[in-house]
């Protein structure tokens, strides 16, 4: 019997184990993926809209000489908190159930079954897109996710999006000899694209490098075409790629199987903000699976306290 089953090892996950481990409780972090799964998948250029001090967990210094650490040091930093302190984890280990019982929770997995006091959700958002739900988009030309733009250079490219990964897309894929359009459903620039970025991206659509279409939808995608929606009509160009920066939502689906409540609009988990529990006794949530479809409202740095706000309450209630 473990005091509590932490499922997911990003960096939220991560504060839970240590968390845990200072407060003396046993607990063990499960991981679908690979350690900081949701990092890894990030781009390899990716550099963070945060200082390094804010994405510390645990107390433990992230040293970086960069103003803003990129993902290389990230993973390297919450892989060395990781495994110097010892935090149990089991990586590539998906959670296939959850069920209740009068001493906790029955926690199965795709390798075993758990036991637990208490269960933490910290599932983040990364692994769903948010599709287009257009003709084509299940061609093997359009991707909802970005490593490197090498592989687009001398390409025909579409990106879909006009926030910080669109446009990072767009201007990466540029540089390295693509042809890029952009759809933006919006009549411009996402104001939450990164300060330093923004003039950029503003700058090469007016000089004409970038070919960008506002207020305007892709319609549909053909292995060598697409049709876009413009103010002035439906037009179609000519395409090898379809970069759709379109966001990411938790998986909803596997919270309602957990019995946890969903709001009916932007489907926000109920939980009690001053210790993070759900509507299921002893079970948690933490980081930005809290926010339901509002996916700009949590980033590391204001939700790493959401890690000493449940083992308090864990703590409490058995005193």
């Amino acid at each position: 019997m473990l005091d509590i089953l932490i499922i997911g090892s990003g960096p939220i996950g991560l504060a839970c184990g240590l968390a845990a481990q200072r407060a003396g409780l046993s607990f063990l972090i499960i991981e679908k993926g690979c350690l900081v799964n949701s990092l890894y998948n990030y781009p390899s250029t990716m550099t963070f809209f945060s200082t390094s001090e804010k994405l510390e967990i645990g107390g433990i210094p992230f040293v970086t000489i960069n103003n803003k650490p990129v993902r290389a040091e990230a993973l390297e930093y919450y892989r060395r908190v990781a495994t110097s302190r010892h935090l149990p984890i089991n990586l590539f280990e998906e959670v296939t159930n959850i069920s209740k019982d009068d001493n906790g929770y029955i926690i199965t997995s795709t390798k075993g079954a758990y036991h637990a006091k208490n269960v933490i959700l910290s599932t983040g958002f990364y692994d769903i897109s948010v599709n287009l739900n257009i003709p084509g988009e299940d061609l093997p030309k359009v991707k909802h996710y970005y490593l490197d733009p090498h592989y687009y250079a001398m390409q025909k490219v579409i990106v879909v999006g006009s926030s910080n990964s669109a446009i990072d897309v767009a201007l990466e894929t540029y540089r390295k000899g693509a042809d890029v359009t952009l759809v933006v459903r919006s009549d411009e620039i996402s104001s939450r694209v990164k300060y330093w970025v923004r003039p950029d991206i503003i700058n090469r659509i007016k000089e004409g490098s970038i070919k960008a279409y506002f207020n305007s939808n892709l319609k549909a995608v053909r292995e060598y075409e697409v049709d876009i929606d413009t103010p002035d009509g439906t037009i179609t160009i000519p395409n090898d790629f379809v970069m759709a920066m379109t966001g990411y939502k938790p998986n909803f689906t596997f919270l309602k199987k957990m019995g946890i409540n969903l709001s009916e609009d932007k489907y926000i988990p109920q939980y009690n903000p001053d210790t993070m529990e759900t509507n299921m006794p002893g079970m948690y949530l933490a980081g930005v699976v809290v926010g339901g479809l509002d996916t700009h409202l949590w980033f590391i740095e204001n939700s790493r306290v959401h890690a000493d706000m449940i083992i308090d309450d864990i703590v409490h209630k058995r005193l």
